[in-house]
Formats: structure tokens, sequence, C-alpha cells
């Protein structure tokens, strides 16, 4: 392994306006609060998402649909986009309901007055409570899957931050951050084929919040749909994790979560602005495209 001893930390950091990056690390910055006025859309239903298909969104999106699918007629939600490429995030009203100005966040429109939601986890967990839905109410049980949620919580950015990051998006390929990472990627599916080696979903034999959080993020990482790693970080070396991501990616509900405000991939799968059902059918990018030649 080569190392690199260009740099030398200051005594004191400041920040490089001026750093090169993609379009996506320009956006970031040392401070808080909003750039720019602009006010969220509110639609007809109880719940309001705003948010983008990242796995941290789909998580949201999925389980609304499996609400939904299972007649909670109360999950209902319009799904409003947040370009974080365009710095969406940092509207004055998205700041409103999300101090941290990260996707997703929640507006609970269904009491007396609008309740705030903010990270993708307790939005799942939230969620799961109101409606009494895919979160055990077994003591024991519970508590495998809010631990497992937790785990996805604290692991995720390990690899979304730290791996994706590097690998993908940094604009200097450094060896030592790729390999530090890319091994802590490894122990992640280490530890959840060996969980799914003895048990058809993270809880058991239940489908649960904790399936939902952890999915788009290590489902799709060994389906090949993060950072064009799969190759690189020897995906088939888990079979536990492949057989319980491709059972998950069966149900439809499942399908119709993971094209909710998604802005790239196949046409067909982009679904910019969920409001109604009948939008998958008649709203998806394909769609529109053909209706406006």
């Amino acid at each position: 392994m080569t190392h690199s001893t260009d740099y030398v930390p200051p005594k004191v950091w400041a920040w490089n306006k001026a750093e090169t990056g993609n379009a996506v690390t320009l956006l970031n910055r040392p401070v808080s609060g909003p750039t720019h006025d602009k006010e969220l859309p509110v639609g007809h239903h109880p719940l309001q998402l705003y948010s983008l298909a990242t796995p941290n969104g789909q998580k949201v999106t999925i389980l609304l649909e499996e609400l939904l699918a299972q007649g909670h007629v109360g999950a209902e939600y319009d799904a409003w986009l947040i370009n974080i490429r365009d710095g969406d995030q940092f509207g004055s009203g998205f700041v409103a309901v999300n101090p941290n100005s990260k996707i997703p966040a929640l507006v609970d429109h269904s009491g007396s007055q609008p309740i705030r939601v903010f990270e993708s986890g307790a939005i799942l967990l939230y969620l799961a409570q109101k409606f009494a839905a895919f979160l055990p109410t077994d003591p024991g049980t519970r508590a495998e899957c809010l631990s497992w949620l937790f785990w996805q919580m604290g692991s995720a950015p390990y690899l979304g931050g730290g791996f994706g990051h590097f690998y993908a998006y940094a604009p200097t390929k450094i060896e030592y951050a790729i390999n530090r990472f890319a091994m802590e990627a490894k122990r992640q599916l280490d530890v959840l084929d060996k969980r799914l080696s003895e048990n058809e979903y993270i809880v058991g034999r239940e489908y649960t919040i904790a399936d939902m959080a952890i999915w788009p993020w290590y489902g799709g990482l060994v389906k090949g749909w993060l950072y064009d790693a799969a190759e690189f970080l020897s995906v088939e070396d888990y079979p536990n994790v492949q057989r319980w991501a491709e059972n998950i990616y069966a149900r439809p509900e499942v399908q119709r979560g993971i094209k909710v405000n998604r802005i790239v991939g196949e046409l067909s799968s982009q679904l910019h602005e969920r409001h109604d059902a009948s939008d998958f059918h008649l709203r998806t990018q394909n769609k529109l495209a053909n209706a406006n030649p």
C-alpha cells in the first residue's frame, strides 16, 4: 500500500470554499441552516413526505407502500421530490422540518397539530407504532427488531459516507481510505450473512421495519446497485444476504417503493412525485415523456 505525505493538517481547520469536487460534495459546508427561502408544498393526504430515492429515502416509501397494501388507509401520502444535488434540502421550508438538512423528512397532518419527524429510522419507528404494523409486539422480538434497526443507522454511514464516498465519489482515490472502509463494508456484510444463515428475515420469520431499513443499503449493494462495487467487494461471498435481498425485492410493495422520488435509472423506474396509487401506472417518467413528445 502506498502512503502520501503531501498533506499535513493545520493547527486549526479552515473551510476552503474553492475546493474542487463533484456536484454533491460541493454542496457540503460546515454550517447549518437554510441558504434560500423556499416553502414546502403540502398535498391532500395525511402524510407529507419530502425525500429522494436514496437508500434512506427508499426505506420510508417501502414502509408506506407496505402499510397501504395491508389496508391502512391513513398511510396515504404525498411524496415530494427534494433534489439534494440542487440544494433543495437547504430551503427554508425543508430546514424547518429537518434542521439537519437531510432527506427524508415527514410531516403528519392527521392530528390537531402537524407532527414533524426526521431521520429515516425515526420515521420508520413512528409509522410502525402509529399503525401497529411491522414492529413485533413480543418484548424480546421487538428488542431484536429495534437493535437491528439501530445497527443499520449506525453502520450504514461507514458504507455510504465511508466506502461509497472514497470509492465512488472522492476526487482523489486514496488507497488507505478505500481499504479501510472496504474492510468495514465486508465485515458488515459478514455480520448480516451470519444472521441470515439462521433466519428468513433479519428478526426471524417476521418481516419488519428492520428489513426495510437494511435492505436498501445492503440488499442494494449485493444486487449491484450501489457504487458499482459488487465485484470489488465480492458480494457473491454472502449467499444468505443474496437470498434475502432477492426475496424482499420480489415484493410488489418494495418495487413500488423504490420508484418514488427516483431521478436516476430507466425512465420507467422513476416516479418523481407520488400523490396517488395510480401514479405508478400513469406518471412514471416514461409515461410523461410519451405524453409530451
